[in-house]
């Protein structure tokens, strides 16, 4: 008996409401320390970035993403539990991460995703919530790292950004249970310090000068002096190792031969001694700088290899696609590098998603957003309902291009770690749209910046009286935010773990 036009129609229906309804898979791929102004579709200057423009093109960009805390371990348990670092007990980079504490990985376990972690982990404490983990050993080496498993430490040789990536593919292809959904974390260690590149891309910028930012000689005036009392400038705090002036002690011969062939320590560029003044600022500039971006070349390497894993296996309709890093980066703005200030370069963080069929192509969002919302839209994209506990908001709205009428008008930034590398003072601080108010509240001082007259953050404006109301307006903003996010007074003494100059130049 044949079918009816009919009865064909509707079981056409039901079996597209099935294939929407199947449940969504989540690639979240991590970089630490990843400036987005190294990020061509964010307009970089120095690099180019074809892959994770990819995911610009075919998704979206965010223009205002932040972070909570602007440093590498409090970013990375914000994101696991959707909670400042003072309720997550992460304040700090030497503080171990409770890892039985409510996690969005456990709560994805708990409704059936399998889930995984690969790469750069960092929190001191084994991963919990994933069926699958495979970690480097703290910070990890950019050469041959030894990882580690829940069957004990396993070595490997090789690049450490292409490792990461070779075990990731091997997950998703042999490693898991292929009728279930998967969310999966490929965390890559680079860029962070000390920058060292893969074989494929040691001469890349060889012979050219990257472009200075301008801020590349900033006086820090018209701030108050935390701008001018740290430890991370170009001029005076690069290491020897950040300058390549020694080779890394744990290569391969093959791979300290290529090693040499690139850094030749005949070559006169190492005679740092005979530069001076402006000169050697620039020498070590370029060489910072050009060594940085070749490790971000590997990284949008590997995340080709990703997205073209996706494509050919037939995963990219049902899997969305996340990029974004643990916080900002200095790329020689105010003369640093590094992070952990409120300043913009270290409190933004290049934030891009890819969703085949629901976001669409070439979409550009400038909402406020944290990373504080990244573990309430895993589990909004994966079904799962948010624990009433958690402080962030799902970002799903906005990926489809619709945006709550509540949406936040306002972010809290709140950093702790001082006495510590670097001589970062201690501050708190609200950023709005167009204004930025900071608290170093170990000083009782405070900055004001009006971000569109002034959005390098050269010339605080507090305390002057066409600023008042809106001053009045930011600290009664500030109290509140501090209020709903529950925030505690920070007592711990100043005086504590004080380091030489010396030690902080090896961190």
């Amino acid at each position: 008996m044949k079918s009816s036009p009919i009865f064909l129609f509707a079981f056409a229906l039901a079996f597209q409401a099935t294939a929407v309804a199947k449940p969504l898979n989540v690639l979240f791929i991590f970089a630490d320390d990843h400036a987005y102004q190294a990020i061509s579709a964010y307009g970089s200057n120095r690099n180019k970035t074809p892959n994770i423009d990819r995911l610009a093109e075919e998704g979206m960009i965010f223009h205002r993403a932040f972070v909570t805390n602007s440093i590498c371990a409090p970013s990375r348990a914000v994101i696991l539990t959707g909670k400042h670092s003072h309720l997550n007990g992460q304040l700090t980079n030497g503080m171990r991460f409770d890892g039985g504490q409510q996690t969005f990985p456990k709560l994805l376990q708990k409704s059936g995703y399998q889930t995984a972690m690969i790469g750069k982990w960092h929190l001191k404490s084994d991963p919990t919530g994933f069926d699958f983990w495979q970690v480097l050993q703290g910070q990890g080496p950019y050469y041959n790292p030894p990882m580690n498993t829940p069957d004990g430490v396993k070595r490997i040789t090789g690049y450490t950004t292409d490792i990461i990536t070779d075990i990731t593919l091997d997950w998703l292809e042999k490693g898991r249970d292929k009728d279930k959904p998967f969310f999966i974390m490929s965390q890559h260690k680079a860029p962070h310090r000390n920058w060292q590149p893969g074989p494929k891309h040691l001469n890349k910028y060889d012979g050219i000068d990257l472009p200075e930012p301008e801020t590349l000689r900033d006086d820090y005036n018209n701030r108050l002096s935390p701008a001018a009392n740290q430890t991370m400038t170009i001029t005076s705090h690069l290491s020897s190792n950040d300058l390549k002036l020694r080779a890394p002690g744990n290569l391969t011969p093959e791979q300290k031969a290529k090693w040499n062939a690139a850094y030749d320590p005949k070559n006169k560029a190492f005679e740092e001694a005979k530069l001076e003044g402006d000169e050697l600022l620039k020498w070590k500039y370029q060489r910072y700088v050009k060594d940085y971006l070749r490790c971000i070349d590997s990284v949008d390497e590997n995340i080709g290899r990703l997205l073209d894993y996706l494509d050919k296996s037939g995963l990219a309709e049902n899997t969305i696609v996340i990029y974004s890093s643990d916080q900002g980066w200095y790329l020689g703005e105010h003369g640093w590098y590094d992070k952990r200030w409120m300043y913009e370069e270290s409190f933004r963080t290049p934030l891009l998603a890819r969703w085949p069929g629901v976001i669409e192509p070439g979409s550009e969002n400038h909402d406020l957003v944290q990373n504080l919302d990244y573990a309430e839209t895993f589990l909004d994209l994966c079904g799962v309902k948010r624990p009433k506990d958690m402080q962030g908001e799902s970002i799903v709205p906005l990926l489809k291009g619709k945006k709550p009428k509540d949406w936040r008008e306002s972010l809290y930034y709140h950093y702790y770690e001082f006495p510590g590398a670097h001589s970062v003072r201690r501050h708190y601080g609200v950023r709005t749209e167009t204004h930025k108010l900071i608290h170093f509240y170990n000083l009782d001082g405070w900055e004001l910046y009006d971000l569109e007259k002034d959005p390098n953050e050269l010339n605080s404006v507090y305390g002057k009286p066409e600023y008042a109301a809106l001053t009045k307006e930011l600290k009664e903003e500030l109290a509140r935010l501090r209020k709903l996010y529950q925030v505690p007074e920070d007592t711990r003494p100043v005086s504590r773990q004080k380091k030489t100059k010396k030690n902080q130049k090896k961190k």
